[in-house]
């Protein structure tokens, strides 16, 4: 255990690293997601819905300084990068390359991003069971919460557009 005055964010020598900015990125998404109360907090698609929006959160911060006083202005950015006609799993590789590159480059451990892999990795490999909504059974509207044909899908499928919608009901 570290002694009280070697704590440290920066990860120097020695210091204990702490993840601040993925953490920030994960609480502002968890807000989000609980004040648009669209689903229980314990359920997996909650758990989607908040890593899809910390990981959106995380990456379009750009110069590294997520700021709680510039959250609201960052409101719009996030629809953008969340809406449905934009190829945002691919921006997320992306974002994530460059992160690791920059991480190589300069040598210091990079636990925020390491968190954010382990995210997309669980956004990617997880598929949770939900509404195929490209399936209507008889060209009857399903009427129930329960009823109508479902599908596997990849949590990040799931989670991305309560990520939006919690972002819209903000």
């Amino acid at each position: 255990m570290l002694d009280r005055g070697h704590e440290s964010t920066d990860g120097g020598e020695g210091e204990l690293t702490v993840p601040m900015a993925w953490l920030y990125a994960e609480y502002i998404a968890d807000e989000l997601l609980r004040t648009g109360d669209l689903m229980p907090p314990t359920s997996f698609e909650f758990r989607a819905g908040r890593d899809a929006l910390a990981l959106t959160v995380f990456l379009s911060d750009t110069d590294g300084e997520l700021s709680g006083i510039r959250v609201v202005t960052q409101l719009e950015t996030w629809l953008s990068l969340t809406a449905y006609d934009q190829p945002w799993q691919e921006w997320v590789r992306e974002r994530l390359a460059e992160l690791a590159a920059g991480a190589v480059r300069t040598g210091r451990p990079a636990p925020d991003l390491e968190l954010a892999q382990e995210a997309w990795r669980w956004l990617q490999e997880t598929e949770l069971l939900a509404p195929d909504l490209n399936a209507v059974p008889g060209g009857v509207p399903v009427t129930g919460e329960d009823d109508g044909p479902k599908v596997w899908t990849p949590a990040w499928q799931l989670g991305l557009p309560l990520g939006h919608l919690a972002i819209h009901l903000f």
